[in-house]
């Protein structure tokens, strides 16, 4: 799903969840709109392994909106599995958070992938920011991923 303008980085996070019974449909498969809850909770491991998380940013006069979202589902999860988070940063110039995903199961399987794009949004004005936020730019050099 990668697209030109942006590249897998090495910063990746595995994160376990186990599929709760209030998750399921009556088929006992995991409802299809919480693949993107499992994807939240990814990114929100990602964030607290490497120093970005949802605080950070609101500390730093950011919200932080999903704007887009892309799922593929292959394999179905049900109750009581447990399921592997690979979250991994997609690095872009642009001054959004990108991120790609992929569920495994206990089988190591890939059951689905998907990626999400966050925009910085000012509180303030409540406008999106153009240029990378003053800690993000910090945050992406302490990381390797820029150099300007």
């Amino acid at each position: 799903m990668k697209k030109q303008n942006q590249e897998a980085s090495q910063l990746q996070f595995t994160h376990q969840i186990r599929v709760r019974f209030n998750e399921v449909d009556s088929l006992n498969i995991v409802w299809h709109g919480n693949y993107l809850k499992y994807f939240e909770d990814g990114r929100e491991a990602f964030g607290r392994e490497f120093g970005l998380t949802y605080l950070d940013a609101k500390n730093h006069g950011f919200a932080t909106p999903i704007v887009k979202s892309s799922l593929e589902h292959q394999l179905p999860l049900r109750y009581g599995d447990v399921a592997t988070i690979e979250t991994t940063y997609l690095t872009t110039r642009a001054a959004k958070l990108m991120f790609g995903y992929c569920i495994k199961n206990e089988q190591g399987q890939t059951v689905c992938t998907g990626e999400t794009t966050q925009v910085f949004t000012n509180f303030e004005t409540n406008t999106m920011a153009l240029n990378l936020p003053d800690f993000f730019r910090i945050w992406k050099h302490k990381h390797g991923l820029l150099h300007d």
